[in-house]
């Protein structure tokens, strides 16, 4: 349960932040409450006021608490938000009795921000409509790019895991009884707990090679704006610089959490996919789905607590059922399957990117499949962005063949890991498939391959109006493939790539679902 000190007392502080004239501008001033704390919206610029509270997880119960927090959460959001974040003010005491904005003697603080309109927060967005891919892909570069740069604290991963889970089950614990089913909360404990056993080896090595950073913590679509035509990460986690600790896969997955929760499967795919082709992850793979679980978790008992400070019932009622929901998808989150191997082939112009970032999100459990892309693959061996041209040069069978082994290798890994892999490469070296087929057989996996086939024309077409893509295919290298030698085909699976990418995609699904089918 929270704690409010008596001795801060802020109801004078917060009548103060609603009134119009405490900014000098027009009224009325909105204000948005959460758990800990209130924002009041005035012209342009927000006022963030930390709620006078304590929860087994952060202590606001002072005034001098509030101050240390508001200026790290100044100094930590200005690494990713440096024009919203603009100064921490105190609200004071003047000789007259009376209180003023950044005057007096300091009786609390605010942090001050630009503020934005709410049609560009990501999570406004999101209920309105799907997620743009290019503003997917630029939010998992934006995520990457913070990541690389963050500060390293070489640790026990392990041992961060398992403080997480252990202060998400005493947050429960500290629910009013009924509020989330006692036996899923001690099941979801139990089961994670194993899990963890599992993979603390794996993230004790990956704490040690530096993957563990100081995150942003909070990383969910209420906390990412679009500022300025970029997409922007605010409102980090300030108030234990520990809990920002953490491995920069367990950051990334409150993103692809809060994107499957909503249902925006092919959203977090694409985050998902992006981000690991841009840091060139694949060790740490294991351990997402406990990742998922944890960060669900966290909301469950957010979402719980808030229920507890609403003044309508039906809003805390609301609440409760999002708690429920989170408990409920933290727990299938630890659910795993044995993982596939799915192969997509075809020569340039057959859709076969189109086809495999369309199954990726229906392919194992959350986030989806691992997308290996042969394309993007390319680029960042050659140390360039996955847009970026490459000369003809870079295309010689040597590189090829670096290409295609290193394609092998990170399928294994992230099939040993559990997680289900989509490989999207032409293919068209019989010795290539038969490369591919082995490691679904080393990693005792089931195979399906699936060739695409099109007409030249529509191949030809198809790449003269590619744009922004990792493909540097044109119709010259289309005419090219069109006399290579494929061999036999075997066990790869025909499909008919004429039509639209929404036939293609269902035809593909249909033989993904029966495997033993041929088009």
């Amino acid at each position: 349960m929270d704690y409010v000190a008596d001795c801060d007392d802020q109801e004078e502080t917060i009548a103060f932040l609603c009134r119009a004239e405490t900014y000098g501008v027009p009224g009325p001033i909105e204000r948005i409450d959460t758990h800990a704390a209130i924002v009041f919206l005035a012209g342009d610029h927000a006022f963030k006021l930390k709620r006078a509270v304590r929860y087994p997880y952060l202590d606001f119960s002072t005034a001098a608490k509030r101050k240390a927090v508001c200026e790290a959460e100044l100094a930590l959001n200005r690494r990713t938000a440096p024009d919203l974040y603009l100064a921490v003010q105190p609200v004071g005491r003047m000789p007259d009795g009376s209180l003023a904005l950044d005057a007096g003697e300091p009786l609390d603080w605010v942090v001050v921000m630009r503020r934005f309109a709410p049609e560009c927060l990501l999570d406004t967005m999101a209920r309105k409509a799907p997620l743009e891919p290019r503003l997917l892909r630029d939010l998992a570069d934006e995520i990457a790019q913070f990541h690389a740069e963050a500060e390293i604290v070489r640790c026990s991963g392990g041992d961060r895991a398992r403080a997480v889970i252990e202060g998400n089950r005493a947050s429960m614990e500290a629910l009013e009884k009924g509020q989330l089913p006692a036996a899923d909360c001690d099941r979801l404990y139990a089961t994670s707990m194993d899990q963890l056993e599992a993979l603390s080896p794996l993230l004790d090595r990956r704490g040690q090679a530096g993957h563990v950073r100081r995150c942003h913590g909070d990383l969910h679509l209420a906390n990412i704006c679009l500022w300025r035509g970029r997409p922007t990460l605010f409102d980090c986690l300030e108030f234990d610089p520990e809990l920002a600790i953490t491995d920069v896969l367990y950051d990334l997955a409150f993103l692809l959490m809060d994107l499957w929760q909503r249902g925006l499967h092919r959203e977090a795919s694409l985050a998902f996919n992006r981000y690991c082709d841009m840091r060139g992850e694949s060790d740490g793979l294991a351990s997402l789905p406990l990742f998922l679980s944890m960060r669900a978790a966290v909301r469950a008992h957010v979402n719980a607590s808030a229920a507890q400070r609403q003044e309508r019932v039906e809003e805390s009622e609301a609440k409760i059922r999002d708690a429920q929901a989170y408990l409920g998808s933290a727990l299938s989150f630890l659910e795993r399957s044995t993982p596939r191997l799915i192969a997509v082939g075809g020569l340039s112009g057959t859709g076969k990117s189109t086809l495999a970032g369309r199954l990726a999100p229906y392919a194992g459990a959350a986030p989806g499949a691992r997308w290996l892309r042969s394309d993007v693959l390319r680029k960042r061996l050659a140390g360039v962005m996955p847009e970026e041209q490459l000369p003809p040069g870079a295309y010689t069978r040597d590189q090829s063949d670096a290409v295609y082994r290193k394609l092998c290798d990170e399928a294994r890994i992230a099939l040993e890991a559990g997680i289900d892999v989509i490989v999207d490469a032409v293919f068209a070296d019989p010795a290539e498939r038969a490369a591919i087929a082995d490691v679904a057989a080393d990693c005792g996996v089931a195979f399906t391959g699936l060739w695409l086939e099109a007409a030249p024309a529509t191949m030809r077409s198809r790449v003269g109006t590619r744009s922004g893509d990792a493909s540097d295919a044109d119709a010259a290298v289309v005419d090219r493939q069109l006399g290579y030698a494929l061999g036999d085909l075997g066990q790869w699976l025909r499909l008919d790539a004429n039509g639209t990418p929404q036939e293609t995609f269902a035809a593909g699904r249909g033989l993904i679902d029966s495997p033993g089918r041929s088009a």
